[in-house]
Formats: structure tokens, C-alpha cells, sequence
């Protein structure tokens, strides 16, 4: 059967970001109630203004804060009546430059950890008795990185892993229950997040066009991630996979993950990248 969003209220976290804010408009035009929710009241209160008031909720929240997440859904309630989607979608990645796990700062480690894993952990845990109760959905945003090698991010790919796992076995408990929790897999995507691997950073977009085949290695828009998702929560879909060209490697993750670590680990030149990058973070701590 499909599953009408039009008049669902659907909570997305990480909402004034690229793939949050296309998210929102995307469900808005298909008739959905929106909880916007991101840690920047002032970022959302310019997304929300986009939309007819009576059918928005923009409040600031901290997924690393149980209070906060609980106090959101609590308005959720009490201004619609209801939550029927949640989105779990905040994420971080590294702040300035890529970091190997022998050279980073531990703090900013476990900070990726504490919103990209936990904050998602925190959001679903909070919000299930009502998407229990109304049948509803869990969505959340994972990663290619989920079954790709994590070189130099590995913080935001154990998240993204984790959080995969999270949402099957989510999605095998709920189903008697008559709800259901999938994964959104974006590949590269034209956000802030991927601007270093682009061009931005010389020495993690070398890495990626040798570990990437070229037809892996383009980024879509924000836009197309949405277009997906919709069409993702209207049939249940347990996996959202965008763009299409990522799905032979999810469902060969295991041969191509093998042949992929033994590469990074052999190739000469990438090598030499994670000793010059290691150098380099090393001389701005």
C-alpha cells in the first residue's frame, strides 16, 4: 500500500542543512506538516519563512541533549497533534581539514560520534512512542560510507555504519507493530560537507579520484536526494539509495569492500597523500 505523507508531521533534524532544507521542500510540496529542527534558531527561522506558518514548527534543538530533543517533540504534540515521520538527519564531519585516526584530536572524534551516531540514537529512542502510535516511519541519513573505507573520516563512517545497523534492526522490531524505519544512503552530494573532496582540499580530492572509479565520483544535488526520499517514504522502501549508480556497490559491499581496503592500503601514491596530510594537520595543531 502506499503511505500518503500529505497531512503527516514529519520531524527533520539537520533541517537548514543542503539535504535537510531540499528534504523540507520536497515533503512540504507533498502536502506534509514540518518540525524543523537544527541547532541555529536564525538558520531555520529563513528556511521556515518559506512556508505558510500554520504548517511549519522551526525550533533550535541539540541532538547531544536528551532535555532538548525531549522538549521538541513535546511542541510537536501540542502543536499538531501528532509526529508520524521522523527524519534523523543531523550530521558532522570533520571542521577544518581531514584528520587520520593516529593524527586527530580526540575530542573532535567523539563530538562526530556524540551527534552523527548518538544524536541519531537520541532522536529515534524519544520519538518512538508516537511513530509506535501513529504507525509511522523512522528515516535516517546514512552514507556510501556506511560500506565504503573511511580513510581520513573515519569518525563520520563509523557513524554513518553505525546508524545503518541501528535502522535494520529498528525496522525488524517495528514490523509487527505496523511501523517501519529506513535508510537514506546519499552518495556525493554538492554540500558543505563535500567541498574539501571537490577542489577544496588538494589532497582529499586526489584521494578520491584514485579511490573512486569515475563513475562514482560525481556529485548530485541536495535536490535529488529529496526527490528520492519522498518516493522512499511513500512505499516503506527499506533502503534509499541515491544516486541509482551506488546500488551494485551496496549489494556487493562485500567483495568490493575487500578489494577496496587492500587497495588503499597497497596504492603508493595514496599513501603518500596520508603521510602529507598528516604532515600538514600536525603542523596546524
Amino acid at each position: 500500500m502506499v503511505y500518503d505523507i500529505r497531512n503527516k508531521v514529519i520531524l527533520i533534524t539537520g533541517a537548514a542543512g543542503g539535504i535537510g532544507a531540499a528534504c523540507a521542500r520536497e515533503l512540504y510540496a507533498n502536502g506534509a506538516n514540518l518540525v524543523l529542527t537544527d541547532i541555529s534558531q536564525k538558520s531555520l527561522d529563513t528556511l521556515a519563512s518559506e512556508f505558510a506558518k500554520e504548517r511549519v514548527l522551526a525550533k533550535a534543538m541539540d541532538v547531544t541533549n536528551w532535555s532538548s530533543i525531549k522538549n521538541i517533540i513535546k511542541l510537536t504534540i501540542t502543536t499538531f497533534g501528532k509526529l508520524d515521520i521522523v527524519f534523523a538527519n543531523a550530521g558532522i564531519s570533520w571542521k577544518e581539514s581531514a584528520y587520520t585516526v593516529f593524527n586527530c584530536d580526540e575530542s573532535e572524534f567523539e563530538k562526530i560520534i556524540d551527534v552523527d551516531l548518538l544524536g541519531v540514537w537520541r532522536t529515534i529512542k524519544t520519538s518512538l512512542p508516537e511513530i509506535v502510535k501513529n504507525k509511522g516511519q523512522v528515516v535516517v541519513t546514512s552514507s556510501i560510507y556506511a560500506f565504503t573505507n573511511g580513510m581520513c573520516n573515519a569518525p563520520y563512517a563509523t557513524s554513518k555504519a553505525g546508524i545503518e545497523m541501528l535502522s535494520r534492526s529498528l525496522r525488524a522490531e517495528l514490523s509487527g507493530k505496523g511501523a517501519s524505519a529506513s535508510v537514506l544512503y546519499p552518495g556525493w552530494i554538492t554540500t558543505p560537507l563535500t567541498d574539501g573532496v571537490f577542489g577544496g582540499d588538494r589532497l582529499t580530492t586526489e584521494m578520491r579520484e584514485i579511490g573512486f572509479p569515475p563513475f562514482l565520483r560525481k556529485a548530485i544535488s541536495p535536490e535529488k536526494v529529496a526527490t528520492a526520499l519522498a518516493k522512499g517514504l511513500t512505499q516503506r522502501k527499506p533502503r534509499i539509495i541515491v544516486p541509482a549508480r551506488w546500488i551494485p556497490i551496496q549489494l556487493f559491499r562485500g567483495i568490493v569492500g575487500i578489494f577496496s581496503d587492500w587497495l588503499l592500503a597497497n596504492h603508493k601514491r595514496i599513501q603518500s597523500l596520508v603521510l602529507d596530510l598528516e604532515s600538514r594537520t600536525k603542523k596546524q595543531k
